[in-house]
């Protein structure tokens, strides 16, 4: 009866220190959405490449293309390293007048870091990937 006891009370006691160690209701493990992404792009025609910022929800601009960071997340260090975005990237072209037309969307979706081949933007003067997400 004592060893039962003892048993009980032992996992009691372990109980206690797994659900304290354990995430609280509503409390999140990965790390929260960014407020500014990094982008790098790449003018093929020049083969010139310029890192730049974009704000979450404002336009940015790169050459003829005007860039909008809808989300922006970087994992947490304990996991796996991944950036990734949504983004909408918008070509402005002119009237061969020199007038300049709303501009044409060419991309909608998420880029992704580690892979920036696996949802490329294509355009045949300018190349732009994720490089990193921040607060």
């Amino acid at each position: 009866m004592k060893h039962i006891a003892f048993i009980l009370a032992a996992l009691a006691l372990s109980g206690a220190a797994v659900a304290q160690d354990a995430p609280r209701q509503g409390e999140r493990l990965s790390s929260q959405p960014g407020s500014v992404l990094v982008l790098r792009g790449l003018d093929k025609v020049t083969a010139t490449t310029r890192d730049f910022e974009v704000r979450i929800g404002e336009p940015a601009q790169y050459g003829a293309l005007t860039i909008m960071a809808r989300y922006c997340r970087r994992r947490p260090p304990e996991e796996t390293p991944e950036t990734f975005a949504f983004l909408e990237i918008f070509d402005r072209r002119t009237d061969g007048f020199g007038q300049e037309r709303e501009g044409e969307r060419i991309f909608s979706g998420w880029m992704f870091g580690s892979n920036p081949a696996l949802n490329a933007l294509e355009h045949p003067v300018y190349d732009v990937w994720v490089i990193d997400c921040r607060s």
